[in-house]
């Protein structure tokens, strides 16, 4: 899309009614983006300024490719490239051969919370290449923000929503002003930009009880520090094995929303049951249909897939080559699974007030706990960790996203 390099109108504001909605630099430069296919809502450049900040730090932090789901302008899911499970290649039909690093960080970002992904703005840390595009081009996605397309990628992403499909290229090497600014109400806010850099060192001096944190949960709270610092407070993390399992946005309760989080991670843990990561779906189903069937069978409601009592004789054929219906998980079932849990760290963007919230991370596999330190009730908490023998680190730091 050719225009002012200075000013993009937009397709719309936050909602449709407001129709005259523009963006320009802040600085007066141009813009450190440009459209390549679609036009951009508010909404979207949002999604895609505040994916591409997470994306970009945690991939210095981490030195690896990074990608977060957005939704709403909080993570659905964040990761770093890795290992990308048997239940994920399943989910996104990724088959057994290798994916390169930013399609794996992608498919597990996804894949931290595949039902809240749905038509999400995906952000990347690095060039979207073939293997990526062709994970775009099977899920119901709104857009992506990445610093450069491999050639032919562009050709593919083109024909993704019949030319809707918003693709933004942004400059790697651009730094925003030192200072923000903030309309609210015709009252201007302005603030420092902040300058505070995130990687491994930020835990070295903080751990306030239990053992040290392990070189994992090291990385993995810096994954969920980046994480929350662009997610809408309140907000906390589940991470593992470098993927946000669980992530709480929005809450007025803090406890709330560490209990979100925590019931989001139970679900990651949940697909990987057996009797979930097994079930079979007629061939023709897309990918969010099965991700929707597969949510519904490990909360306890019968498998299904959309018009399955008004089948054709394809749908039939389809069907045998699926199997019969699978039971959904019982209560039993799913408890004894969960009482294995998948350890995780837990970060937060601010202090926790009180030991409830450890005692419901506890119940949730938590086995290392990441907050700025500072409440009231500190020694509380610190006591509740060393009940559960979850590791304390107290950064010092608040991390609000407003």
């Amino acid at each position: 899309m050719v225009g002012d390099p200075a000013r993009l109108r937009l397709k719309y504001g936050l909602n449709p009614q407001q129709r005259d909605a523009v963006a320009q630099p802040a600085d007066g430069g141009p813009l450190p983006l440009s459209v390549l296919c679609g036009t951009p809502s508010v909404v979207n450049l949002l999604d895609a300024l505040q994916g591409w900040q997470l994306v970009r730090e945690a991939s210095r932090a981490l030195g690896l490719p990074a990608a977060a789901s957005m939704k709403h302008v909080s993570p659905a899911g964040a990761a770093v490239a890795g290992e990308v499970d048997p239940v994920a290649r399943a989910t996104f039909r990724l088959g057994d051969a290798e994916v390169s690093g930013p399609a794996s960080a992608y498919a597990r970002a996804r894949d931290c919370d595949p039902r809240s992904s749905y038509g999400d703005l995906v952000a990347l840390s690095h060039p979207v290449d073939r293997d990526t595009a062709a994970l775009l081009a099977r899920v119901v996605s709104d857009g992506v923000i990445a610093p450069d397309f491999e050639p032919g990628v562009l050709e593919v992403l083109a024909r993704k929503k019949r030319g809707a499909f918003l693709v933004l290229r942004v400059d790697p090497a651009y730094e925003p002003p030192d200072r923000q600014v903030r309309d609210v109400f015709g009252v201007r806010i302005t603030q420092d930009a902040d300058p505070l850099v995130i990687d491994p060192g930020t835990l070295a001096e903080g751990t306030a009880g239990g053992t040290p944190p392990t070189r994992q949960q090291v990385r993995d709270a810096v994954l969920g520090l980046i994480t929350v610092r662009y997610t809408q407070s309140n907000s906390v993390a589940y991470v593992h094995d470098g993927r946000t399992i669980g992530i709480g946005a929005g809450q007025q309760s803090r406890v709330d929303c560490v209990r979100l989080a925590g019931e989001k991670a139970d679900r990651w843990r949940l697909r990987r049951h057996p009797l979930a990561a097994g079930a079979r779906f007629p061939g023709s189903m897309t990918v969010q249909d099965r991700v929707n069937s597969v949510m519904r069978l490990i909360e306890g409601k019968p498998g299904s897939w959309p018009g399955a009592d008004q089948a054709d004789q394809a749908d039939q054929a389809d069907r045998q080559v699926a199997g019969p219906p699978v039971e959904p998980l019982d209560p039993a079932e799913r408890s004894a699974w969960l009482a294995g849990h998948t350890p995780c760290t837990l970060v937060s963007d601010a202090y926790l007030p009180f030991r409830d919230n450890v005692d419901v991370a506890a119940a949730h596999g938590v086995r290392c706990i990441v907050e700025g330190g500072g409440s009231a009730r500190g020694q509380e908490v610190a006591a509740a960790c060393e009940e559960h023998s979850i590791t304390l680190v107290r950064t010092g730091l608040r991390l609000f996203c407003h």
